[in-house]
């Protein structure tokens, strides 16, 4: 059990107005994005159709794209009638392949027809093979030879998993696990499958960095594969409406305190054709159920396909290992590093081996603060920290295998950019190989020489540049060969004006970065209505150096219709290291008021701001948010649109809820001081309450609770739900859920 912390009371005190005012800061870097400077007619105005992607004109709007891929390091442009070569020194052209080329090869029959060539892979650097999908087949296409050279059926596969070394692919049909060899023969690995047992899928609920279920070893004849089982965890009663007769579908739920699921971690050996399983702390086979599990994420092969590595997390979260096991006999061999935290620890990355050194890998923690890589050897002895500072490396993104550097994506020119950098893993040293501004994203080649940068600012919808990582100073904007400028999709309307900024937060020293959304004619001298959009939880952020500070379109269009939009990332939140991001453990919610109030603050201090119309609406974790927000603070916020809203922490799944609230047996206190069942009583403003009638991930019952309590309070919340929906709205249900979002806040706030 951990410590449990003190209770840690509200810190808005309006009697603080001056003292908090001296803390108001502006980025003076990034202030405001310029308006356009040509005229534009009277009657272009953005509209939900235009701004939402479930519109029927949201994909002209969205700056234009185009997509890039590496054949060893040859730059090739996919596009979908064709596949070109570029110059990564000069940006010119040359095609290779055209898409009526591969359709006849492939054939015509019509459920066999190759649609486009967008997505085609290179798994071979020094082949001239693509591969492909018709949908009913993989097809490994030679453009040299301007044939089809492999086929491999791709119908009624589950999970796909394709290994480019062995050729087979793994996949699951009617809850098994199988593999489908290079020549067409198909071998079944379990008989037990069922929605119970569950074999070759993500596990853990996609905590930890787990995003499937297969894990191919690098020569092609291991697969590693995941092995739940949640036959010990309930059943939340999903129900399926559009029958005749409505049907129970439940979902396997583990709600925090109660009892999970359980992982193992199978080996099967495809010239031996059997499976083992690891010995993993808790693998005793003939019970599985285990009050307290493990759980296992990261799972990496090491280069000769004899062993596997992977962290191991106790229940608690706040003591992991990085452990290696024979592939062979399962046995485990070493654990090469342990991680403990008074909070929690959170292994989000595999381990990375050197590609000239297979003693050597590089693991990725926040133990000093940031996220950061580390240097160790596969005995288990740390050689060096490569990456340290008050920033976080936000992505590993590959190998110079010449220069024996790394490439990576932080945040060290600014909590709120993303840019590129080699780090030389000898001396340390870091080189930016961007413009030094922006929010960037790269794609390496396979040696890593060069790489494609497409990245935007928030007065640049898009750049796409291929660099070299090879330069030994640091690269100017100038430098690189650009390849495509998006222009301004909104050129043509009237836009929105995009602030941002910084605010202290109440400890006098944390920066919390915000947006600011103004209607095109905006005017000081006038009073708006104005809504906060808060999310606030861990692993997102909703402001950023990009395009429009990272605004949401649904943003612009109500700035449109004459509000003031106004979005703060508080503490919790991602990409601004440990502490901050840890600031809320045990209390949800708590921490985060006190950051969206200090934005409050801000905003009463403004001029142009109506303090009498102050909205908010969040989603998920910003629907905890803003019903948190509308009864705490229910004098501040008149209307509030709450959608698919966390209510009470104890009703939330095991792995997310236990990590920052531990179980509701260790902190009853947070529990209870977070519910949102204690506080129906002191709703007052306009609540809209909005779910997916089958939402998996934020169960209904959080929403029916807070109905029924509010019944109980005499309060008057109103209710939305979308039948069929999970826990985002998809499509066109998407544009009516935006609609009835605007049309709330038309009715109740302005």
């Amino acid at each position: 059990m951990r410590k449990k912390e003190g209770d840690l009371k509200m810190k808005i005190k309006y009697a603080f107005f001056t003292m908090l005012m001296a803390s108001f800061t502006t980025v003076s870097a990034q202030t405001q994005a310029a308006r356009p400077a040509q005229e534009v007619p009277e009657d272009k105005y953005l509209t939900l159709e235009d701004l939402n992607y479930g519109g029927n004109n949201y994909w002209n709007m969205v700056p234009q794209n185009k997509y890039y891929a590496w054949w060893g390091d040859q730059l090739v442009r996919t596009d979908v009638e064709e596949c070109v070569f570029v110059d990564s020194e000069t940006g010119e052209e040359s095609p290779f392949l055209k898409l009526e080329e591969v359709e006849r090869w492939a054939g015509t029959a019509p459920d066999m027809k190759v649609r486009h060539l967008q997505n085609v892979r290179f798994p071979y650097p020094d082949q001239k093979l693509m591969l492909l999908s018709n949908g009913k087949e993989r097809l490994l296409v030679s453009w040299e030879s301007k044939c089809i050279v492999w086929r491999q059926m791709a119908t009624n596969q589950q999970h796909a998993d394709w290994s480019p070394s062995s050729r087979a692919v793994a996949f699951v049909r009617d809850h098994n696990l199988y593999i489908l060899d290079k020549n067409g023969k198909e071998f079944q690995l379990t008989k037990d499958g069922t929605r119970e047992l569950v074999y070759g899928q993500s596990v853990h609920r996609d905590e930890f960095g787990i995003t499937k279920g297969t894990f191919w070893s690098p020569d092609g004849q291991r697969l590693a594969f995941y092995r739940m089982d949640q036959s010990m965890v309930t059943d939340y009663p999903q129900v399926n409406i559009f029958q005749r007769e409505a049907t129970y579908e439940p979902d396997k739920y583990p709600m925090a305190g109660e009892t999970s699921h359980v992982v193992t971690v199978g080996i099967y050996d495809m010239q031996a054709k059997k499976t083992i399983f690891l010995k993993t702390p808790q693998a005793n086979y003939n019970d599985l159920r285990s009050p307290d599990p493990v759980y296992f994420t990261n799972i990496q092969w090491s280069p000769d396909s004899k062993t596997v590595y992977m962290f191991e997390l106790n229940r608690d979260q706040n003591d992991c290992r990085l452990v290696a096991y024979n592939a062979i006999t399962g046995e485990r061999t070493v654990e090469l590093y342990h991680e403990t935290s008074d909070k929690y620890v959170e292994p989000l990355h595999p381990i990375v081996f050197l590609p000239w050194d297979s003693s050597k890998f590089i693991l990725q923690s926040q133990r000093d603060g940031y996220n950061h890589l580390y240097l160790y050897n596969t005995e288990g002895k740390l050689i060096k920290q490569l990456t340290e500072g008050d920033f976080v490396v936000m992505e590993f993104i590959g190998f110079n295998e010449k220069e024996k550097s790394i490439i990576i994506a932080s945040n060290e020119k600014s909590p709120i950019q993303r840019n590129l950098y080699t780090v030389n893993i000898k001396t340390g040293k870091r080189i930016l190989i961007d413009n030094g501004q922006g929010y960037h994203r790269a794609i390496l080649s396979k040696s890593g020489s060069h790489l494609v940068d497409n990245y935007s600012e928030p007065t640049v919808p898009r750049v796409i540049k291929v660099t070299s990582t090879n330069k030994k100073n640091g690269k100017s904007a100038e430098e690189g060969t650009t390849l495509f400028t998006a222009a301004d999709p909104w050129k043509e309307y009237h836009q929105p004006i995009f602030e941002s900024g910084t605010l202290k937060a109440n400890d006098g020293k944390t920066d919390l970065y915000y947006r600011m959304v103004k209607p095109f004619n905006f005017d000081p001298g006038k009073k708006y209505p104005t809504i906060i959009y808060v999310y606030g939880g861990p692993h997102a952020h909703c402001v950023d150096a990009s395009w429009h500070y990272m605004s949401r379109g649904w943003e612009s269009y109500m700035a449109t219709k004459g509000y003031l939009l106004f979005i703060i990332d508080n503490r919790g939140s991602e990409n601004r290291g440990r502490d901050f991001e840890q600031a809320t453990f045990r209390q949800l919610g708590q921490v985060e008021m006190q950051d969206q109030m200090t934005g409050v603050e801000y905003l009463k201090c403004l001029p142009y701001v109506d303090t009498d119309r102050i909205g908010v609406h969040g989603w998920s974790f910003g629907g905890f948010m803003t019903i948190s927000l509308m009864t705490n603070f229910n004098e501040v916020f008149k209307v509030g649109v709450a959608g698919g809203p966390v209510i009470d922490w104890k009703w939330y799944e095991v792995m997310y809820g236990e990590r920052y609230m531990d179980t509701p047996q260790d902190n009853p206190e947070g529990y209870e001081k977070t519910s949102l069942i204690n506080q129906a009583k002191n709703l007052k403003g306009k609540l809209q309450i909005i779910t997916g009638y089958n939402d998996a991930t934020v169960v209904p019952q959080h929403c029916l609770s807070f109905i029924a309590a509010c019944i109980e309070a005499g309060t008057q919340p109103d209710f939305m739900v979308y039948p069929g929906e999970p826990h985002n709205m998809r499509g066109r249900q998407s544009y009516h859920l935006h609609q009835r979002i605007s049309q709330y806040f038309d009715d109740y706030l302005k």
